[in-house]
């Protein structure tokens, strides 16, 4: 008896025919409604009787949501395996990771050498899908800057250029039945697919141990290979045999397969829609829940917690990984998995952690909290991945990383309220909100998490105009440090509420927020380039200018470090929009050239465009980004005595990217103690980024700290213990170590600028 612990799928296999060329579009919708996995289609590129297998990928994938798309399997001799690889992580990325690689080493040579195919023997075939597998994946390294080159027998890359990286870390399954076959699934592949009508009594057991010992020989757990399975059977009142019979005796039977042979994924006949929906709404879920018994029962280690030896020796100290609940094994990912690589960073930082947990959901949270908390190790949060700071990765700790919970929905339509996963990026919200005419002030960058600015403050381009992100935040659902699940908004928790408005990384892990949605047409967008020779002087007609104008009007300016004698210049970045209405052009014009006269000016473009377009989504993906330590601070003005200090940070050459950004507007609507982000009075907010921490501090602390008013800490590096009560200023201070607490007194959240609780004496 062989069970690898694999979370059970269920799929179909559609015969893609072109006699009705919708029928397999409507076959696989019919697959997802009725809940199944995968839609997986043959490929035979030289039958003319059939569509062609990955435009009908394509296409299913744009017509569904939920559902995985596979070929079963692609035909490797007639798809380059360079190409072959940009297109399925251009598919997956398109389809938001719901592409599964299933490959073969060919069939029908004749029919594939009259298409212009090279006709291999079975050995050399075996071979050239060996170099596809290394092509394949070395496409997909985005992160290695080296370009891919490889002198094999059958293909040659002389310095390829490697990417797109996929959505998701795509599973490459082989179909195989030859023993040599057999031994590249073990020591390579994620999946071994196969069908049942090409085998006889006791093969699955045979090549399953083939599997295994080539697996084991590599250092991997053979539970890291997941066996596919193609069934065929008919559903009919008697037993006539192996899957002719009721749907009682389905269930038994693909349940036994389940547990005995280890099968983790059942492909049905998807040509027979009453198969499909009966496997769909009764035979799936019934044998899943059998299988999750029989498991329960036996103790099974899931295949998502298993490591191969190679992977053991990757963990770090610390850490008790096998008491690692198995509800959270299978969205873990630990230093020795492949997917590691892709996601110890975040967008500026590079980190080390001990595991990544990837939870679902609320109850996943408090779970995943509990667990953390046994572990001798830092702990951090995580939304999206920008952490600007650094304090959403570390080095042999645990990462919540919730970019999972990323659901975007209207619950409120007619006071355009939007409930919003914390796992979201900002440009997927403003995706979302844009054919409504709505838009939420989100700072200027679509990768942002919603759960990171979302608590912290958000200065936008819509800022000016809305205010910060978190003004519009009306509701929260907030998983505190015991791991209680709660809500946080005027009525519910007032006190919570308050606090993450501004402090909410030290308060608890947000699972969603409420946000209320502000009405913005097209807007106008701006990227004009300044002679800043005199920094300082540009700096004070800039900053009276940004505020004496409408508040549709928001600028950011940016100071990067002169090379080689090239003259200095600022670059600025601007928004101008309307409330409730496409952006005034006529009126923006004036802004505009308002702006201009602030220094000479060496090019200007403006642009007319849906706010989406300038937050636009951008790739999850991170490889950290050089772990430059920056320094953040508030100002009120820009008078002579503020730019010229900030003229001389930039003269030093310590910074060498210097923004400063306005703000204002409606964010001085509300009174100081409206939310803990109390900083209400001023106009712009600095920042500057160096190489040497140290560096930064000394030149900071000796030109802007004399003119700062105010810390905003999402852009601050710098750990001294000063920066807490310049980002929160008394009372403010106070009122969250109360608050602290009452929701997490043994300071479970202090990886992100910690607020010590006010403890009884």
């Amino acid at each position: 008896m062989t069970d690898y612990g694999h979370e059970l799928q269920f799929g179909t296999f559609i015969t893609p025919r072109n006699r009705d060329p919708q029928l397999p579009v409507r076959l696989s919708t019919l697959a997802e409604e009725v809940g199944l996995d995968l839609a997986t289609f043959q490929d035979h590129p030289y039958q003319p009787a059939f569509l062609d297998t990955w435009t009908l990928l394509s296409w299913v994938a744009a017509s569904t949501e939920r559902i995985t798309v596979a070929g079963n399997v692609l035909n490797l001799p007639l798809r380059q395996p360079a190409v072959l690889a940009r297109s399925a992580a251009s598919l997956d990325l398109l389809s938001g990771g719901r592409f599964t690689m299933s490959l073969g080493t060919g069939a029908f040579w004749d029919a594939i050498e009259a298409m212009g195919g090279t006709r291999l023997s079975p050995g050399e075939s075996v071979s050239a899908l060996h170099e596809a597998l290394r092509i394949v994946r070395g496409i997909w390294d985005e992160g290695n800057r080296t370009p891919l080159r490889l002198n094999g027998e059958h293909y040659r890359l002389s310095g390829a250029k490697r990417g797109p990286a996929p959505a998701h870390d795509v599973p490459i399954w082989l179909g195989a039945y030859k023993p040599r076959m057999l031994r590249m699934v073990g020591r390579e592949a994620d999946g071994w697919s196969v069908s049942l009508g090409y085998m006889k009594e006791g093969d699955l057991a045979r090549d399953n141990t083939l599997i295994d010992e080539a697996a084991a020989d590599a250092g991997r757990d053979p539970a890291a290979i997941r066996r596919a399975l193609y069934v065929t059977g008919t559903l009919q009142d008697s037993n006539t045999g192996f899957l002719q019979g009721p749907t009682r005796q389905w269930i038994d039977e693909l349940t036994d397969m389940a547990l005995r042979d280890g099968i983790g994924t059942f492909i049905v006949d998807g040509d027979d829609p009453e198969l499909v929906q009966t496997v769909g709404t009764e035979i799936a879920p019934a044998v899943r829940d059998a299988v999750t018994a029989a498991r329960r029962s036996a103790g099974t280690i899931p295949a998502a917690a298993r490591r191969g030896p190679e992977q053991l020796r990757a963990r770090r100290e610390g850490i008790d990984y096998d008491s690692l609940p198995n509800e959270l094994a299978p969205h873990a990912v630990e230093p020795g998995d492949r997917q590691y690589e892709s996601l110890r960073h975040n967008h500026i930082r590079s980190g080390s952690p001990g595991i990544m947990l990837h939870p679902g959901g609320p109850e996943d949270v408090s779970q995943a909290l509990a667990w953390a908390r046994q572990q001798d190790v830092p702990l951090a949060v995580r939304s999206a991945g920008h952490g600007f700071s650094g304090r959403s990765t570390n080095d042999g700790g645990v990462i919540l990383d919730i970019n999972r919970m990323r659901d975007i929905k209207v619950v409120d339509e007619a006071r355009r309220r939007v409930r919003i996963g914390a796992g979201a990026t900002w440009g997927e919200v403003a995706e979302v909100l844009a054919p409504r005419g709505w838009a939420i002030s989100s700072g200027d960058a679509g990768g942002v998490g919603v759960g990171g600015l979302g608590t912290t403050g958000g200065i936008g381009y819509l800022g000016r105009l809305q205010g910060l992100t978190i003004d519009h935040v009306v509701a929260a659902e907030v998983v505190t440090a015991d791991g209680s699940v709660v809500h946080a908004s005027a009525e519910q928790n007032p006190d919570l509420f308050w606090a993450l408005r501004g402090a909410g990384g030290n308060m608890g892990v947000v699972t969603w927020l409420e946000v209320e949605a502000g009405t913005v047409g097209n807007v106008v967008y701006s990227q004009m380039v300044l002679d800043a020779g005199d920094t300082a002087g540009l700096l004070q007609r800039w900053g009276a200018t940004v505020e004496a104008a409408p508040r549709g009007l928001t600028s950011f300016m940016i100071l990067p470090r002169a090379r080689g004698g090239q003259p200095r210049t600022a670059h600025l970045m601007s928004m101008y929009a309307t409330e409730g209405e496409d952006a005034d052009t006529d009126a923006a014009t004036v802004a505009l050239e308002s702006l201009a006269q602030a220094g000479p000016v060496l090019d200007h473009q403006a642009h007319l465009l849906p706010y989406s377009a300038v937050v636009a989504s951008g790739n999850r993906r991170h490889a950290g980004g050089g772990d430059p330590a920056s320094r953040s601070g508030l100002l009120t003005h820009l008078d002579g005595k503020a730019s010229g200090a900030i003229e001389r940070l930039v003269s030093s050459g310590e910074s060498f990217y210097t923004q400063i950004r306005a703000t204002g507007g409606a964010v001085h609507d509300l009174p100081p103690e409206a939310t803990a982000y109390a900083h209400r009075h001023q106009n712009f907010q600095l920042m500057g980024m160096s190489r040497s921490q140290q560096e930064i501090n000394a030149v900071w602390d000796t030109t802007i700290a004399p003119v700062q008013d105010g810390s905003y800490l999402s852009f601050d590096t710098d750990t001294r213990p000063e920066r807490l009560p310049e980002a929160f200023p008394q009372p403010t201070l106070d009122r969250l170590r109360t608050i602290k607490a009452t929701y997490d007194p043994e300071n479970v959240f202090r990886a992100n600028f910690p607020i010590p609780p006010q403890l009884p004496e």
